[in-house]
């Protein structure tokens, strides 16, 4: 009886081998693409918050969603079971940049193609993102030059309306006046405005030429952009 059971085994045996050199492709192909898209987001990260949890978690999650692909194949049921068990997690973190979330379903999807055995696919798809993304911090796409909060303090007989006109005109390439305060007991009032420069260098001029204008009282300048503007 063995002598008829054994070549069954031995097919089984070879699938059971493949399917296993088939797994361990795809994890350590998606685990390569991956650690090359957390190093292309290391390089072109340019926010002020670096996490280097972050840059682990597209690893991770690349290589998991790869996984699970492999787990679930055709079957429905598996599928369905694994949205419920997910159901029961909840993401307490929030991503402040856009592009983080991006980049998680960049390394979501290298892992997507992984496991369902699409392995040129992952490899041309996670070189021509990773560079499309390189190209586009190189040539700073996009990048706009942040507004700045500028307040001026003059004496309470001074009508403010068209005062620094023609200043402005001269060094700033935008400009808003958003608030008007009373200060110092009610003697003088403070402008604020939000103001874009036409060139960084020009602050001292301005604050100088402003200070001549304003009988020499109180001028600042926050130099990172209020987050209400």
């Amino acid at each position: 009886m063995d002598f008829i059971l054994d070549p069954f085994r031995f097919i089984s045996d070879m699938s059971t081998g493949l399917t296993l050199a088939k797994a361990l492709i795809a994890l350590l192909l998606s685990l390569v693409l991956c650690t090359i898209i957390s190093l292309v987001y290391k390089v072109t990260h340019s926010g002020r918050r670096y996490s280097q949890t972050f840059m682990q978690t597209i690893i991770i999650m690349g290589v998991v969603v790869s996984l699970i692909m492999m787990v679930i194949g055709n079957n429905v049921a598996v599928a369905f079971g694994l949205v419920g068990a997910f159901s029961i997690i909840r993401f307490r973190t929030a991503m402040n940049d856009p592009k983080d979330i991006a980049i998680i379903f960049f390394s979501m999807a290298v892992g997507i193609a992984c496991g369902l055995g699409y392995y040129m696919v992952a490899v041309l798809f996670a070189i021509s993102v990773c560079f499309i993304i390189y190209l586009l911090s190189k040539l700073n796409f996009g990048h706009k030059p942040p507004r700045q909060t500028l307040r001026i303090v003059i004496p309470e007989t001074v009508q403010y309306e068209g005062l620094f006109e023609d200043i402005f005109a001269l060094h700033l390439e935008q400009y808003d006046l958003i608030e008007v305060e009373t200060v110092n007991m009610g003697t003088a009032f403070q402008l604020e405005y939000s103001v874009q420069f036409k060139d960084q260098s020009a602050v001292r001029t301005l604050i100088d030429t402003i200070r001549e204008r304003n009988a020499n009282l109180k001028v600042s300048i926050l130099m990172l952009p209020r987050a209400d503007v």
